[in-house]
Formats: structure tokens, sequence, C-alpha cells
């Protein structure tokens, strides 16, 4: 299966609920004001922001009233159009080598799991990679990533647990400095967005990558669960207020229905969505694509039309 493909699985529980509302939507005769309310409505209930929303419903409406028609396949491209509008420059994650990658969070967004996933595609990409184990807080999470640095077949530099993470930030820039390794990926603790004592752990680790490392690209990604939907939002401003945040890795995005979060967070903080994933498999994390992702959202196949029909025929029959 290509990576649309996967996408399209993904989404299928957002489509369920966003896409089959606007199956019924565009099944309209007619776009009035009715419309443009009842498209409002079902974005929100999406899980995309109201302030987001608002902005998307008002796209489509200046195009049909620019353009100067009703057209449902009309407003069908301007919706399209409008939701990729919301993700501009969000699939783009160029950086240059040597480069170091900090990827932070809160406790079980699945951190760990997606460096896995990160190192094994920059392995495949030829790029050479270690993996700095500098979560030494929670018991047997060095072991977790060293299991996953065997799968992708990086380097792991990680110490004792409760050991000084800086510590092993410290030696992970040494030796990536000494081989004259492509790409450094720093795992940090879960922690919530709250403990100022762990948010200042960061930034001291920020402090020591700009400080020995200065010719270094670096980045900090901050992985969400995409389950937890707008609920996010603040997590991304507080971690970006601390450290700044150069871009998101959503998770778990083939387990919810809150795949409108995506919207909101590009448009809201202007963080964009830079890596995705989309299954359990080593291979199931790529770089965001703002065009396939709204493209798998909208697309109707026929698995999809005939199982929309079937669910309201016996809805109606429930009636």
């Amino acid at each position: 299966m290509g990576f649309f493909g996967k996408i399209k699985d993904a989404l299928k529980k957002t489509k369920e609920g966003l896409g089959n509302k606007l199956r019924v939507l565009f099944a309209k005769d007619k776009i009035g004001e009715d419309f443009y309310d009842d498209l409002l409505d079902i974005l929100i209930s999406s899980d995309i922001s109201v302030s987001t929303a608002d902005e998307i419903v008002e796209s489509v409406r200046d195009r049909m009233i620019e353009e100067k028609v009703s057209d449902k396949d009309v407003a069908v491209e301007a919706l399209k159009d409008a939701l990729k509008d919301c993700l501009n420059n969000a699939d783009e994650f160029n950086f240059d080598t040597p480069a170091v990658l900090m990827v932070i969070g809160v406790n079980g967004v699945g951190k760990t799991t997606s460096i896995g996933k990160l190192a094994h595609k920059f392995v495949e990409d030829g790029k050479s990679v270690t993996i700095a184990a500098a979560d030494t807080f929670r018991a047997a999470a060095s072991d977790q990533l060293e299991i996953w640095a065997k799968r992708a077949k990086v380097k792991i530099v990680k110490s004792e647990e409760g050991s000084d993470p800086s510590a092993v930030v410290f030696d992970a820039l040494s030796s990536v400095k000494a081989r004259g390794t492509d790409i450094l990926i720093i795992d940090t603790a879960g922690r919530l967005h709250t403990k100022s004592n762990l948010m200042e752990e960061l930034k001291k680790m920020s402090r020591i990558v700009e400080r020995e490392f200065p010719e270094a690209d670096f980045r900090k990604l901050i992985a969400l669960d995409a389950t937890t939907g707008q609920n996010a939002l603040s997590q991304v401003e507080v971690f970006n207020e601390a450290v700044g945040i150069d871009g998101v890795i959503l998770t778990k995005l083939d387990g919810t229905a809150k795949g409108g979060a995506v919207f909101s967070i590009k448009d809201e903080i202007d963080i964009p969505v830079k890596f995705i994933g989309v299954g359990e498999k080593i291979d199931d994390m790529q770089p965001f694509d703002a065009k396939m992702f709204v493209d798998a959202l909208m697309q109707e196949d026929e698995k999809d039309k005939d199982e929309f029909e079937n669910n309201t025929s016996e809805e109606e029959n429930d009636d």
C-alpha cells in the first residue's frame, strides 16, 4: 500500500464523521446561507477550532461570490483549497546537515516510537543518524529506545537511569562531531507542560546544543497525540514559549476522529505539522504533505459511498 492509501486508512475515523456530514451537506440542491451555517457546524464538530472554521467558511463563501456561482462542485473545490491554504507551507521540512532534532512533548504521546521511525526514515534517505537517550527519568526508557535504534540500525548514546539528561546530550554531541554524523535525534523525558522544573531542563539542553554545536541546524519538534484534538493546542503554546517549536510530529492519527485539529495547529499557532504517523510499522512515519492529507480526507471512493448509503438507510429504517 502506498503512503496515500495509508493516510486514507488513518483518516478513516475522521472521514466517517467529517466526510459523511459533508456528503449530506453537498447533496443539497441549493447553496444558500443555511449551507454556510451547516458547513461551519460540521467543521467545528470535527475538532477544527471556531476561529479556523470561520476562516475556512468565509474563504468558501468569498470564492462562490467571486465566481458568481452556486454550484456544489465548485463549493467542494473551494473547500479543498481553503483547507490546503490553512496548511500553507506545512509540508516542507528541509534542514542542513549536520542537524540536531530535539523531540519533546508530554507523557504517552509516542515520542520514543516516533524517534525510532524518524531514524529509520533518515537512514533510508542515506543519512547517518545517532540517537541520544536523554529521557533518564522514566524507567527503562533508554532500553525501549535502544530496541528502536537497533531496528533502525543507528547508534545510540545513553547513560544510567536518573543521570543528568544534559550530560547525555553533551556526550552525544561529542560523539556526532567526532564521527561526522549527519543527524542527532534527542529523546527527552515526557513532561507535563505545567512542570516548570522540567521545562527548565529542556531550556538547559537547548543551551548546550547551541553552545557546543553552533554550526548544526538545530530544530525542536513536538510530538502530539492526534486523539487529544484541540487540547494539543495548549501544549504547543507552552512548549513554544519555553524553547521555541519548529514543527509538529502528529502521532496516532489512525486512532482518532479528531484529525481536524491539524488545521487549527497551523492556523492558530503558526507551527506546521512536519511529520505524520499513520500506523505501527517502522516505515509508517513520513513527511507531512498538505495536499495529500486534504485529498485523502475529502476523497470519496465507492467503498466510502456504499458504507455511507447503507448507514443512512439503516438510520431511516430505525426512524
